[in-house]
Order: structure tokens, then sequence, then C-alpha cells
């Protein structure tokens, strides 16, 4: 196998679609659609550029709702992925043909669903919500870019993809996430499993202590181990 090197300007090797609903200063409502996140436990690890509304106002407010789009809403992302709720428009954002959308609800069109926890409303056509609040935040890129970390509150699912016999587990087998691999949108084919995961057999509760359930502690989590 031959390897030839290159310097990609984007590094977007295949994470899922995220719609981040956030509240702006005025109460209205904001949609982020981004794809720059991973989780750990029950912690999930966003990069936003510093100067979207989806920044400034989960940041003011440290709240938002983490909306996972199925691999067939692409239509639905792509109504919002050029538009922003910032006013003035970034100059980056106007330089590559972004709209001002104030209501992204209407432009899309989703549907808002109340939350539980957050002030933020959740998006109905969601096959998995996730509301969440912020822990921290770091700036790299000379202050262009902000890796925040939130955690996650409540998660609400369809039915659909709930596994059967199981009260909190996700039947993957069913959940079809829309993938972004260099800006372009992807879906997992049917029947997409090729073989049986190595790390599948470790059972999901053997995590729990770094996902509590609600009303649970952190206590159990392992020791940190001092690096010497």
């Amino acid at each position: 196998m031959s390897h030839s090197q290159i310097s990609p300007a984007i590094y977007y090797w295949g994470t899922p679609a995220v719609l981040i609903s956030t509240q702006n200063e005025d109460g209205s409502s904001n949609i982020g659609p981004m794809s720059s996140a991973f989780w750990l436990g029950n912690r999930c690890i966003l990069g936003l550029e510093f100067d979207s509304q989806t920044t400034i106002n989960l940041l003011r407010t440290g709240e938002c709702v983490l909306n996972l789009p199925s691999d067939d809403m692409i239509p639905t992302v792509n109504a919002l992925a050029r538009t922003t709720g910032t006013y003035p428009m970034p100059d980056f954002k106007q330089a590559n043909g972004y709209r001002y959308v104030k209501d992204k609800f209407a432009e899309a069109p989703l549907t808002a669903q109340a939350s539980e926890i957050v002030n933020v409303p959740r998006i109905e056509q969601c096959p998995v919500q996730m509301e969440a609040r912020l822990v921290q935040r770091m700036t790299t890129k000379g202050g262009f870019l902000e890796i925040i970390e939130v955690e996650l509150l409540r998660t609400y699912v369809i039915d659909k993809i709930r596994m059967k016999g199981h009260k909190h587990r996700v039947d993957p087998d069913f959940w079809r996430p829309m993938i972004m691999s260099f800006q372009q949108l992807y879906g997992l084919r049917e029947g997409g499993r090729t073989q049986e995961s190595v790390l599948a057999g470790i059972q999901e509760e053997n995590y729990r202590a770094l996902a509590p359930l609600p009303g649970g502690s952190e206590d159990n989590l392992p020791q940190e181990k001092q690096i010497e």
C-alpha cells in the first residue's frame, strides 16, 4: 500500500452532523449545524467558531440542546448549512455566501419542542436530542476557534432506535446518523455492519460510571493515576 504526503485544508474524516439549538439574547431560538463533535462519557466536546451565534449564545446562557439528525434529513441540514444568526455577519461567512436568517426553525422548517431542564427548545424531527450545560471552554487558533465541553443532562430518543429488552440502550442497527466527511453528507447503508466488533464484547453498563443515570453521581469514577 503506497502513501503520499498531503496537507488538507480541513480534517473532517467523518463525524455525525449535529443541530445545536440555543437561545438568542431576545429570547428567540437559534439552530446551528455543525459536525466537530465527539463524546466522552456524559460529556460532549464541541469545536465552534468564536463568532457564530451558537457560540455566542452558549457561552452567554451556558445551555444548549444537541439534536442529531438522521441520514434522511439532508435537505433540512442543507437548508441551514450556509445561514447565520449573527448580525452583522462575520467577514468569513459573508465572503463564503452565507445568508443572515433570524428564524432558523421557520427556515428549515423544523418544530420546536420544550425541554425539561434547559431553557432551549429541542428539535422534534431529530431522532436524538440531548439537553446540555456548559462545563468549560478553551480558545485556540488565535481566538478564532472555541473548544467547548458540555455535560449531557437529559437524552431523548425515538422508540424506533431503542434496543429491545434494554431500558437505556440504542440499537445501532436501527440508528442512522448523518455523517459529514469532507463537507459531504452521508448515511450508514442498510445492513452496514460487516462483522462483529471485538470491543462490543464489553457490556455497555460497564461504562456507567462515566455517564451516571439522572440523579446519580460520579463518585465511582476510576481514580486518576498520577504521572511521574
